[in-house]
């Protein structure tokens, strides 16, 4: 039986190689369960587990619900209680599972998941790239810089900065399942949108007017680009709330970023393939607004 600390030190080591996991918590123990009241474990979605929550007859029910938790990112109270072996009903809001064990006691507990952060990538050295790399800390991203020539210095809100916007360079550092900001203006438009459509992104956006975006897009699948993908590349970015200055321009763009976060965690999860393009919750283009940058 781990105590606390062993616990904890499991949830950082897991937390900082971005491994999902959940804290489970016994909440309640009636006798003769083998788990007490504040014992606590570590669970990841595999089954791997640091701590002790109950013997084998709980642990099932407990990675399930830990599965369940990981994959929409909401907490839950289990009763794990005698019963017919694959009894499940909710009450109010506990969800009860049945146990055949020998023992007869009962547990509740608590499943808490801790999940990464997650990752914006912006991809640009404009105003409005700087502005959202100050920003999107804020509210709960962990940000990753990429434009050519970017020191890290300039940038103290990011997790990372990349100086090279090519893709041997940045794929290796960017995970899969990131979203994407192109707030390029005007520099190396490009190249930066033919690197985004290389990352296994959740979403791609473009700072740009609508114009300006399609006559990229057409040249982006001239040079042999996947329409599919091309066509999925929300342009122009963010909400149209007149915005004009750069940091209100962030705002806009941070804005509909985070609709699209909260729309894809009530989603079942899409497995996007290397150069199929974003996955498509929430994604549809807004209503073309003037540009930021006049394009």
């Amino acid at each position: 039986m781990s105590n606390a600390d062993t616990v904890f030190e499991a949830a950082r080591r897991l937390q900082q190689a971005g491994t999902p996991c959940a804290l489970v918590s016994v909440v309640k123990a009636l006798a003769p369960a083998s788990a007490h009241a504040g014992d606590k474990a570590i669970v990841t979605a595999d089954g791997e587990m640091h701590g002790w929550v109950g013997g084998g007859c709980a642990q099932p029910a407990v990675v399930r619900t830990v599965r369940q938790a990981l994959a929409d990112g909401r907490a839950r109270l289990i009763r794990i209680a005698p019963a017919e072996q694959g009894h499940e009903r909710e009450l109010d809001d506990v969800l009860e599972f049945g146990m055949a064990c020998h023992s007869g006691g009962t547990l509740e507990l608590f499943v808490d998941p801790l999940l990464p952060r997650a990752e914006l990538v912006v991809i640009g050295g404009s105003p409005v790239a700087a502005s959202l790399v100050q920003l999107a800390p804020r509210v709960g991203f962990a940000v990753t810089l990429v434009a050519q020539g970017a020191r890290a210095a300039d940038h103290p809100d990011a997790c990372r900065v990349i100086d090279r916007d090519d893709a041997a360079t940045v794929l290796p550092q960017v995970g899969t399942g990131a979203w994407v900001v192109i707030a390029t203006q005007g520099r190396r438009d490009l190249q930066a949108l033919g690197l985004a459509l290389s990352l296994k992104a959740r979403q791609v956006s473009f700072v740009a007017s609508a114009r300006k975006a399609q006559v990229l897009k057409d040249s982006l699948v001239t040079a042999g680009a996947d329409p599919k993908a091309v066509a999925e590349i929300v342009a122009p970015a963010g909400y149209p709330i007149s915005a004009s200055t750069p940091e209100e321009i962030a705002l806009s763009v941070l804005a509909a970023v985070v609709a699209n976060r909260r729309q894809s965690a009530a989603l079942p999860a899409v497995q996007v393939e290397p150069g199929a393009g974003p996955a498509p919750a929430g994604a549809a283009p807004l209503p073309a607004r003037p540009a930021c940058c006049g394009g």
